[in-house]
């Protein structure tokens, strides 16, 4: 059983940073691919960044230049650093492994 546990989440005046991890149990996590999603109120589920497991990224439009993913595969997790945050980039932040398993998400609100 694939468990993903984010933590980092928390309250950030615009401009700021923020650093988000997932630490992942149950598979190999050096064979998969992870990923970063969001979902704000009223709103669907969006991506936000990936890491495969040759370290090639990508991300949505909206974060590229501002968010950084990475991974540590000694330690089975993904990063998220967020820089230059927006109150748009306000959200539940979820991780995600092989476009399947899901975290239980971690809050992530910017005030402006």
């Amino acid at each position: 059983q694939v468990q993903l546990v984010e933590s980092g989440g928390g309250l950030v005046q615009a401009g700021g940073p923020l650093r988000l991890s997932c630490t992942a149990s149950g598979s190999p996590f050096q064979l998969r691919a992870m990923a970063w999603y969001r979902q704000a109120p009223g709103n669907q589920r969006e991506f936000v960044a990936s890491i495969n497991t040759v370290f090639r990224t990508n991300y949505v439009d909206s974060v590229k230049g501002r968010f950084t993913i990475s991974r540590d595969n000694a330690k089975s997790t993904v990063y998220l650093q967020m820089n230059s945050l927006k109150p748009e980039d306000t959200a539940v932040y979820y991780c995600n492994q092989d476009y399947h398993w899901w975290g239980q998400g971690t809050q992530v609100t910017v005030s402006s």
